[in-house]
């Protein structure tokens, strides 16, 4: 079992900056490629980005790629997101992922492709 917890999530004002973290424990939890999803009120859980376990790595959606930056830090079991030039649009529910299976850039987007998931954390940016 892998345990995830974020945190630093918050109202920030459009063009402002966040960084979420989330803290992994358990069965291996720094070898896994890990993400972050988001959820905004009646819309579907979306894939945000995505890191492999060295780093080495990375995978972003189209709507973050260039303000957002994945990091880890397997020392202490934690995965960093940056996030800059918020718009209203980035409102949502961030979710911490971990998977049970090796990097896969054509999967990681998937939503059922992730073997745990942390409790989320509300990111809410305002106009």
């Amino acid at each position: 079992q892998v345990q995830l917890v974020e945190s630093g999530g918050g109202l920030v004002q459009a063009g402002g900056s966040l960084r979420l973290s989330c803290a992994g424990s358990g069965r291996t939890a720094s070898s896994r490629t890990m993400g972050w999803f988001r959820q905004a009120p009646g819309k579907e859980r979306e894939v945000v980005t995505a890191i492999n376990w060295s780093g080495g790595s990375t995978y972003y959606a189209d709507s973050v790629e260039g303000r957002f930056t994945i990091s880890r830090d397997n020392a202490k079991n934690t995965i960093y997101l940056q996030m800059n030039s918020l718009k209203p649009e980035d409102t949502a529910v961030y979710y911490c992922a971990a998977a049970e299976s090796s990097w896969a850039i054509t999967l990681v987007r998937y939503f059922g492709w992730w073997g745990y998931w942390g409790q989320g954390t509300q990111v809410t940016v305002s106009s």
